[in-house]
């Protein structure tokens, strides 16, 4: 029972350092709230189109920071605490961060799609999965010119790797990572099918 409210803390744990978004912070702080702007996302691709290239490194950085520190802390306390389970507890920790994300406790549970935070957390878990899913989405968004269908691309194509490279908890985890992706993404395939989804160029409108 001890193992469980450990991966229960690790969750929350999780899910408060998901819930600080540094787009909301930082746009907040520059005049406008960025969730009322262009797509409404809270994420670094909304940031770049309204506020520009540093805002949108700054975001990025920031939310990979708030997943690696939460990912370290459930892994340490779970460490010195816990007889087994230290990496169970970071999957816990790294699935609370992306819902943390996109349902920040402290910004009215609205907030971005988790992309950034979800390849954080590939990567800290696997990184062989995490390189894959970069490379992926680097490919397809190069050709593409659209973020959505690289991260909805990125994400299905991780979960087929992790059959290959790593075992069921990482299966697990990273399916997960893959459903939360595709639907907060779910407006954006529809515009995808239709033809209307705003391609991303590295220029402040």
């Amino acid at each position: 029972m001890e193992n469980y409210l450990f991966f229960a803390i690790s969750l929350l744990i999780g899910y408060l350092f998901g819930s600080i978004n540094p787009a909301i912070i930082l746009s907040k702080a520059m005049g406008k709230d960025v969730r009322t702007m262009g797509s409404g996302n809270a994420g670094a691709t909304n940031m770049l189109r309204n506020y520009g290239k540093a805002s949108a490194l700054i975001v990025m950085f920031g939310d990979i920071l708030k997943c690696v520190v939460a990912v370290i802390t459930a892994g340490i306390i779970a460490d010195r605490f816990v007889d087994f389970g230290q990496v169970s507890c970071e999957y816990f920790a790294s699935a609370g961060c992306i819902l943390g994300h996109n349902f920040p406790l402290y910004f009215g549970f609205k907030g971005g799609k988790g992309v950034v935070v979800s390849a954080t957390s590939l990567f800290m878990i696997d990184w062989r999965i995490g390189l894959v899913a970069l490379l992926s989405f680097i490919v397809i968004f190069s050709l593409s010119r659209f973020v959505s269908l690289g991260s909805i691309m990125s994400a299905c194509i991780a979960v087929v790797a992790s059959l290959f490279i790593s075992g069921t908890e990482v299966f697990w985890f990273v399916a997960f990572a893959a459903v939360m992706t595709i639907i907060r993404h779910r407006t954006n395939i529809v515009r995808l099918i239709k033809g209307t989804e705003s391609k991303t160029t590295f220029s402040k409108k």
